[in-house]
């Protein structure tokens, strides 16, 4: 059978998030639930379907950038529309400017979402909530041009507003919200007045989202059989680890600090969270302010803890390379047509090992392979090998004789602490965490395996 090399290429772009909703990415999918430690998944479906079914719940998951983590809320958003639910994902970075982060940022970029994706719902007039957001444009229109801002015209004839712009013009509650936080996103001098401004008054912001906009919206919503709203804001755990004025750090005080309020919608709210707040000394504070753990989605386990091969791990990632080329035929029959693509079975396996497990790595270490040898018409292991090198050389030369000191405890004990030099190696990649059956352990990432540092004594 001959293998398409082109379109194998461009259905394996690491910047690409499976949608498993849509039929077409559908056949990417891949559940690594059982080489991950459990059905997270499941765990957070259920706490928001079962165990908080008549009340607001938050919960949070975090894991390495990269690791799956949008894939897989897409699969939660997936289920929870199955069970009825309305549901209201979106990419925060879209919205947030990621290195200066207020609270009332979040919440106003909930605020708009949620107004944006009721396209099809009248609810009654936000009077508060636009109130609140005119004084704000009006506070800052002396120094900033929000000429442009309208907030929610009402509907002629009428005590409600839709929360879209209908064919008449009339200018949503989501588009006034959008058009000050665009503006305050591209100019940190406006996003400082604003957070000044708003910052005080979070409390009754977020009153004025919950009594105008989530509860109106539910009720409307249980009219429709639908059983509640829930709101996914993906990709929160890119928030730089950057230092606030006093002292703190931003994802401190984002997930702890404001924990308050991250977790007052009166709606099912789900946040991605730093990896690094898991390490970090507050981390304690963290798990006292919210009734559960973060949920944390892993590396998909290619290694047991004494450095041999998890056979149904590697088996599984052979299984994601290969649904990108073959993605229409069967999983034991795709297995039949390896050496139609590789130049022996072996090169696709060691492409697996030596990416860890880390999804996005491996497809990015993938495309570039593809690129190399698409014209040869098979991949082989030589171009592999050479990839591998130019990708190691790069990873060490940003690591210095401390981490390297790190992370050779790490591979000898398997273990990592809270400390600062940890944290760095986690969130540059240079460490992953595995889990089995609920066992957490951690190793350094397969590509510095060869490393000369990692071969000196302490």
């Amino acid at each position: 059978m001959s293998i398409d090399l082109l379109k194998f290429f461009k259905a394996t772009n690491p910047g690409q998030t499976i949608n498993i909703a849509n039929p077409d990415d559908r056949k990417y999918y891949i559940d690594f639930s059982t080489v991950r430690g459990g059905r997270i998944i499941e765990e957070l479906k259920d706490n928001i379907t079962l165990f908080s079914a008549n009340e607001p719940s938050c919960d949070l998951l975090t894991g390495h950038i990269g690791c799956g983590k949008s894939t897989e809320l897409l699969l939660l958003k997936a289920k929870l529309e199955e069970e009825g639910f309305h549901v209201v994902y979106f990419e925060s970075t879209e919205d947030l400017e990621m290195v200066d982060v207020d609270i009332a940022d979040v919440l106003l970029a909930i605020a708009r979402r949620i107004s944006q994706s009721l396209e099809n719902i009248a609810i009654g007039e936000p009077q508060g909530l636009k109130r609140l957001l005119k004084r704000t444009a009006e506070l800052l229109q002396t120094e900033y041009d929000l000429s442009e801002v309208e907030l929610g015209s009402k509907i002629p004839g009428g005590n409600e507003v839709k929360v879209k712009a209908d064919n008449k013009g009339t200018l949503s509650l989501a588009f006034g919200i959008g058009k000050i936080t665009a503006k305050a996103r591209a100019d940190s001098g406006l996003r400082q007045r604003l957070n000044q401004y708003l910052g005080p008054q979070k409390a009754d912001l977020l009153a004025a989202i919950n009594q105008e906009l989530i509860e109106p919206a539910i009720a409307q919503l249980q009219k429709q059989n639908k059983k509640g709203l829930v709101v996914i804001v993906d990709e929160l755990e890119r928030i730089e680890g950057t230092t606030k004025n006093w002292g703190t750090s931003q994802q401190e005080y984002i997930f702890i600090d404001q924990a308050e309020y991250l977790q007052k919608f009166n709606c099912h709210v789900v946040y991605t969270m730093p990896l690094a707040l898991k390490f970090a000394d507050a981390y304690g504070r963290l798990i006292q302010r919210y009734p559960e753990e973060p949920k944390v989605l892993p590396m998909v386990q290619v290694q047991q803890i004494d450095g041999s091969d998890c056979e149904a791990g590697i088996a599984l990632m052979r299984q994601m390379v290969l649904a990108r080329a073959l993605p229409e035929i069967d999983p034991e029959e795709r297995l039949k047509q390896i050496n139609d693509i590789f130049d022996h079975p072996d090169s696709l396996d060691r492409l697996c090992r030596v990416t860890g497990g880390h999804v996005r790595d491996l497809l990015k270490l993938l495309l570039s392979w593809l690129k190399k040898d698409i014209k040869k018409g098979q991949l082989t292991r030589e171009t592999l090998e050479s990839l591998i090198r130019r990708r190691r050389n790069d990873m060490t030369l940003h690591i210095d004789d401390q981490e390297w000191a790190l992370l050779r405890q790490v591979r000898q004990r398997k273990k990592v602490s809270g400390d600062y030099g940890y944290q760095k190696l986690i969130h540059s990649r240079l460490v992953f965490e595995y889990r089995d059956r609920e066992e957490s352990w951690f190793d350094i990432n397969p590509i510095l395996a060869d490393a000369e540092e990692l071969r000196i004594e302490n």
